[in-house]
C-alpha cells in the first residue's frame, strides 16, 4: 500500500506502525509541502497514493494542500483517514466520489464532552457571580443548581454524544438520546429519533446539539424548537453552527428560554466582530475550540494506527463516514 501522510504525524506514530512497514510504501509530506518517498522527490502528480491520512495538524498550509491534491489526483485511491469527526465540508465528498472509503477521527470526543460539562457547571454553579463576590471582598453565599436529577437531551448520539452522556451520568443526570436510527443505547434511559426531538424538549434541563450537519438537521433548532424548550433550560451546541437558526435563537434568548446558551460553533466562522453573540449576557461563546484538549491528538493517532492495521488485515474499520452526512 502506498500511504501518504504528513511527516510530523508519521514521526509521532512511526514506532507504533513499525511492524506494518513491510506492507507500506510511505509518502511523506513536509510542512513546506515537499513530497518524498524513500528520499526521492515527488510531486502531486507522481505521488499516486493508495491511501492517505489527513491528520488535523496537516490540514491547512502548503503541506495539507499538497497532501489533499495528491489524494485527489491519484487514480487508485482506496482509503482516507480524516482527523476530523465532521464530514460536511464538500472536500470529503470529492474523495468519496473517487471511490475511496472515508474514515473519521473521534479523538475529540473526550475533549468536547469535558467542554460541555465545564460550560454547564459554570452556569449552574454561577461561577461568574462567585468570582464577583470574591473580587468585592464580600462573604456572600451564592446558591447554585445541581446537575444531579436534571434531564439531558443529547441530539446526536455518536462518539461525542456518548462521551457527554457518560460524564453527565457520573453527576447523576438522566439521559435521553436522539440519533437517526433511534436504536437503544445503555447510556440513555430513552432513545428517540430525529423526528421526535420537539416532543422531547419540554422535559429537558440541558439540550446538547452534537449531531452531524446534513439535510435533516440543518436549522433544526428553529423558533418552534426554542418555543418547546423548558424554562431555565440550557442549550449547548458543539455540532455545527448551521444546526441552529441564529436569529431565532437570539429572539428566544431575549424571551428567557433557553436561559443560557453555550455556543462553540456558528454559521459564520470566525464570528464577525459585530455579531450580537459576542456581548450577549446569556451566551458563553467559544471559537470552535471545544476539541482542543491536550489528549485529542494522541487519541486520533491511535485511531489511525488501528484503522491502518485493520485495512491491511482486511478487517472492518472504525468510524466509516455515513454518506448521508457528506457535504455537497
Amino acid at each position: 500500500m502506498r500511504l501518504i501522510l504528513f511527516e510530523p504525524a508519521y514521526n509521532r506514530v512511526k514506532d507504533q506502525i513499525a511492524d506494518l512497514l513491510p506492507q507500506l510504501q510511505l509518502i511523506l509530506v513536509g510542512v513546506d509541502g515537499t513530497i518524498t518517498a524513500g528520499g526521492q522527490a515527488l510531486d502531486t502528480d507522481t505521488a499516486q497514493p493508495d491511501a492517505g491520512w489527513l491528520s488535523n495538524d496537516g490540514m491547512g498550509g502548503p503541506g495539507g494542500r499538497n497532501l489533499f491534491i495528491s489524494l485527489l489526483k491519484s487514480p487508485k485511491l482506496e482509503w482516507v483517514q480524516s482527523g476530523a469527526a465532521g464530514v460536511d465540508n464538500p472536500i470529503w465528498r470529492q474523495l468519496i466520489d473517487k471511490g475511496a472509503v472515508l474514515t473519521t477521527g473521534h479523538g475529540q470526543a473526550i475533549s468536547i464532552a469535558e467542554y460541555v460539562m465545564g460550560e454547564v457547571l459554570s452556569h449552574f454553579q454561577r461561577l461568574k457571580e462567585r468570582r464577583a463576590e470574591q473580587a468585592a471582598h464580600r462573604w456572600e453565599r451564592v446558591p447554585f443548581r445541581e446537575i444531579a436529577g436534571t434531564r439531558w437531551l443529547i441530539v446526536g448520539f455518536g462518539a461525542i454524544g456518548q462521551a457527554v452522556a457518560e460524564r453527565a451520568l457520573g453527576f447523576g443526570a438522566h439521559i435521553t438520546g436522539v440519533r437517526r436510527s433511534g436504536k437503544p443505547d445503555p447510556l440513555a434511559e430513552r432513545m428517540g429519533a430525529l423526528s421526535e426531538v420537539k416532543s422531547l424538549l419540554p422535559n429537558a434541563d440541558v439540550v446538547v446539539l452534537a449531531a452531524p450537519l446534513n439535510d435533516e438537521t440543518r436549522n433544526m433548532a428553529d423558533a418552534a424548537f426554542f418555543a418547546a424548550m423548558k424554562p431555565r433550560s440550557v442549550l449547548v451546541n458543539v455540532g455545527r453552527g448551521d444546526l441552529v437558526d441564529e436569529p431565532a435563537l437570539l429572539a428566544a434568548l431575549e424571551k428567557g428560554v433557553p436561559e443560557h446558551a453555550a455556543l462553540d460553533v456558528f454559521h459564520a466562522e470566525p464570528l464577525p466582530a459585530d455579531s450580537p453573540f459576542w456581548d450577549h449576557p446569556r451566551v458563553a461563546l467559544n471559537p470552535h475550540a471545544s476539541a482542543f484538549g491536550d489528549g485529542q491528538a494522541a487519541r486520533n493517532d491511535a485511531i489511525f494506527v488501528e484503522n491502518l492495521r485493520r485495512r491491511l488485515a482486511g478487517e472492518a474499520m472504525l468510524y466509516e463516514a455515513d454518506p448521508r452526512d457528506l457535504g455537497r
